[in-house]
């Protein structure tokens, strides 16, 4: 039990861990000079090396909290016998997981795609997209902040 709460907490740390870097580090240092469309491809290189730790991660933790809520004896196939901090738990990783997808299969190359326009053949549309993206992966990082409030709750019950 023990390296599976170590596996799992592990896999929470990392992908926690890079969403606060990106976010409060390196897209703060890139945007510094003003110069961010210059910084780009460094940013789209990390991004897309972060993407790939993330889903492992996410199978990692899926995994290890299976596996953990098992031997917690709560009944995976019984939502309504689930403890109520179990649940919230649970309604926030679907929330983050769900979040995750929509930046990186739709969000994403939306935005990939419309910075490949010229600025003048951008819509209004695209400009809305560019400028409210990033509200993105700033509420996928409260709701993963939250998640990790509840685990600890969870752990202490």
């Amino acid at each position: 039990m023990f390296a599976l709460v170590w596996m799992h907490l592990l896999a929470a740390v990392v992908w926690i861990g890079g969403m606060v870097f990106l976010s409060v580090v390196l897209v703060p240092v890139l945007k510094r000079d003003g110069q961010f469309a210059h910084h780009a491809a460094l940013f789209r290189t990390v991004a897309y090396r972060f993407r790939s730790v993330v889903w492992g991660a996410m199978g990692l933790l899926v995994g290890t909290g299976l596996m953990l809520a098992a031997g917690r004896s709560i009944p995976l196939t019984e939502p309504w016998h689930w403890p109520t901090i179990f649940a919230a738990k649970i309604g926030m990783v679907t929330a983050l997981f769900t979040l995750t997808l929509l930046h990186d299969l739709v969000v994403g190359p939306r935005v990939r795609q419309t910075l490949g326009k010229a600025e003048a053949d951008r819509t209004t549309g695209d400009r809305a997209l560019l400028r409210y993206s990033v509200l993105l992966p700033r509420m996928s990082l409260l709701v993963a902040l939250l998640v990790l409030l509840l685990a600890v709750v969870l752990a202490r019950t």
